[in-house]
């Protein structure tokens, strides 16, 4: 099963779909958990993640690797949920109002995925009330962690602080951890309306997710 494995996680990074889906249906015929599977997907994503740090990846081979793996999440999913597997957080992800580019969106939900973060992918152009209200039902069944927040165009990032005054008005401000990225935003400017945290790519919105919810109590529902 070993020697699966690192054909699976190989694949996966090279991004190698047939190949990939064929190794997971392989594993799950032998017998392996579905979470067993599972870790190794994020080892893959993990390996993607610091291939592209380093040098070694860019965009487009980062999103071929990251297709190859939601490939596989889609064969492995049935299982998972037969198995009682539980996600490693909840995430509601979206471009803001008046920005219809997705392709980093796009890049950052399957990251996440791939670690293991159940995605709840708005779309774009999202304005900040679509946001709360999918937060709110979010947290009445059961609860949400992260709102991520995408915007390509310099005009449309102030729509990210409307959404986090939106949130604030609401009262939902306190329950859920906020984070912002896309070509124009730094980490001052997320400082400067709120955000929780800032990364200027998919790879390390990953490891921040998982910084913020190590470090984050656990969300009370909303009333």
């Amino acid at each position: 099963m070993d020697e699966l494995f690192q054909q699976l996680r190989e694949a996966v990074v090279d991004g190698a779909t047939s190949e990939a889906t064929a190794a997971v249906e392989q594993a799950l015929a032998g017998g392996a958990a579905p979470g067993v599977v599972l870790d190794q997907l994020t080892a893959a994503m993990a390996e993607v993640g610091r291939l592209f740090e380093c040098g070694d990846f860019y965009p487009p081979e980062m999103l071929i690797a990251a297709r190859a793996m939601q490939a596989c999440l889609a064969v492995l999913k049935p299982h998972l949920s037969t198995a009682g597997a539980q996600a490693a957080g909840q995430v509601i992800i979206g471009t803001v109002q008046g920005d219809l580019h997705d392709i980093g969106k796009n890049l950052v939900g399957l990251m996440l995925e791939g670690a293991g973060f159940q995605i709840h992918d708005l779309g774009t152009g999202v304005p900040p009330a679509k946001f709360v209200a999918a937060i709110q039902a979010a947290l009445e069944a059961g609860g949400v962690d992260i709102l991520a927040l995408s915007a390509l165009l310099t005009t449309t990032m102030p729509h990210m602080k409307r959404t986090i005054d939106a949130l604030a008005a609401a009262g939902l401000r306190d329950q859920i951890k906020v984070i912002v990225g896309g070509a124009p935003v730094t980490a001052h400017f997320a400082e400067q309306i709120g955000a929780d945290g800032y990364a200027p790519d998919a790879a390390r919105a990953v490891a921040m997710v998982r910084g913020l919810l190590a470090h984050a109590p656990e969300a009370k529902p909303a009333a």
